[in-house]
């Protein structure tokens, strides 16, 4: 049948995004539940709140992980441009929307750039150039990030990716900046609260 390998991996991608680094390396630690701590989110900056630069770098690497094997495996099965970036937005929609933890998960960052950097690494150089820039003249890292974020479909466009993949690759940059919402509220509005959510 006609895209079924695309449909498969789909599902997989998203099965893959739902295991949750942050929410389960806390529980497994510590018995507590990192989505009633902090920030409220399974993410990494959250978890190094509790535990640590040790377990930032872990959780990082398990939610990156999660990205670069989807992006390898849509690659390897020789799936086109579209059928990568579907499974690249599973990933990360997994991660964000954890079905077995409620729908309440981490922010998506880290799982994206972990399948970008395998779908295409200029991107995210670009990313982290750009990040390191709003970084240096804001002193802010979530309105770095997220100013990074929200240029990468330019970013694709500027270094020659067709139309699918530059709609592709807006659709996941909406999907981040979608789930970092609260935190683009207090950039907005200050007044609400600093920002420096995890990104």
């Amino acid at each position: 049948m006609p895209y079924i390998g695309e449909s498969l991996l789909t599902v997989g991608a998203y099965a893959l995004g739902c295991v949750s680094t942050g929410y389960y390396l806390v529980r497994i630690r510590t018995g507590k539940d990192i989505r009633r701590l902090g920030s409220g989110s399974a993410g990494s900056r959250n978890v190094a709140r509790l535990m640590g630069p040790s377990a930032f770098a872990v959780t990082m690497a398990g939610d990156a992980a999660k990205g670069v094997l989807v992006a390898w495996a849509a690659l390897l099965l020789g799936l086109e441009a579209w059928g990568v970036l579907l499974a690249i937005f599973a990933v990360v929609a997994g991660h964000i929307w954890p079905i077995q933890l409620a729908f309440r998960g981490g922010r998506g960052l880290a799982t994206a750039m972990g399948a970008v950097l395998v779908f295409d690494y200029w991107l995210v150089l670009a990313v982290f150039v750009m990040a390191a820039i709003t970084l240096t003249l804001s002193k802010d890292f979530t309105l770095s990030g997220l100013v990074a974020v929200a240029l990468t479909p330019g970013f694709a466009v500027i270094i020659g990716h067709s139309q699918t993949n530059a709609i592709g690759i807006s659709l996941l940059a909406a999907l981040i900046l979608f789930a970092h919402r609260e935190n683009i509220r207090r950039i907005v509005r200050p007044e609400t609260g600093p920002s420096g959510e995890e990104v």
